[in-house]
């Protein structure tokens, strides 16, 4: 009787551990954590893949400040871009109903800074690594993006 009982518990507590360990799942990621580390200091990228294509060559040398008001800047010495970002909480993410955070970006020029220009879903961060991803609407591909600090 106790073999019976005990299986049933097993099962149970190995798929609710499942679950809770998905590192997909960002509904407690709190935006000002978030913040607080995308402004402390500067950012590299260490891999951009665009729908399975790896374009991280594109950004190589370029330092990036997430700055206040919201004010992207991306140089490498020579040329300087000025773009946008924000990290907002969208209520209307199908997948997780209480909401999700997005990691923000706006470029307009050139083409390649451009490709960031996504509403990004935040994988995963620390005070070293913000990793993002962005699964497209059009054509189903899966983008990641992951920033380095300095």
């Amino acid at each position: 009787m106790k073999k019976l009982f005990l299986i049933p518990s097993l099962i149970c507590l190995l798929l609710l551990n499942v679950k809770c360990s998905s590192s997909d799942d960002n509904s407690s990621t709190n935006p000002t954590q978030v913040i607080n580390a995308a402004t402390a200091g500067t950012w590299k990228i260490t891999s951009f893949i665009d729908s399975g294509n790896d374009e991280t060559n594109h950004f190589t040398g370029y330092n990036f400040t997430f700055a206040a008001g919201n004010v992207l800047t991306a140089t490498n010495g020579t040329n300087t871009y000025s773009g946008s970002w924000t990290v907002t909480t969208d209520d209307s993410n199908d997948d997780n109903p209480s909401g999700d955070v997005d990691f923000n970006i706006l470029f307009t020029s050139p083409a390649d800074f451009a490709d960031l220009t996504e509403d990004w879903h935040i994988v995963s961060y620390s005070s070293t690594t913000i990793s993002l991803r962005h699964v497209s609407g059009g054509n189903g591909g899966t983008d990641t993006l992951v920033f380095t600090k300095n």
